[in-house]
């Protein structure tokens, strides 16, 4: 099976969801460092859509600018995706996609559910 971690190595959830990846048997992993290699639109959007999000309920509000940009109250999905892809710290992590879906790994638990 292979699996894609969009990573943030600063993340404690995200080092832990990584963890469980590399200590899963028969999984062939590619770890994505999102705020060194950010999000594309499209990709967003897929994960999103494939983890049954809205862009609102993967914004990550804690240690981002999401309430200085206005994000938090009252903006739309479009414009909260549109922040997402000028600053990657404004999405949730970690998001794991496998063949057997996406996950927002929040806790870190949930990747067992697309393993």
């Amino acid at each position: 099976m292979h699996a894609t971690i969009w990573h943030n190595p600063n993340c404690g959830t995200s080092r832990k969801t990584l963890a469980i990846l590399e200590a899963t048997p028969g999984v062939q992993l590619t770890v994505i460092e999102y705020l060194r290699h950010p999000y594309k639109e499209e990709k967003l959007v897929q994960l999103f859509e494939d983890a049954g999000l809205t862009a609102r309920e993967a914004l990550r509000t804690r240690g981002s600018r999401a309430e200085e940009l206005g994000l938090i109250e009252g903006a739309s999905n479009e414009v909260i995706l549109e922040a997402m892809v000028a600053d990657a710290m404004l999405v949730e992590r970690p998001f794991v996609e496998t063949e057997k879906g996406v996950r927002l790994c929040r806790p870190q638990e949930k990747v067992g559910e697309i393993l």
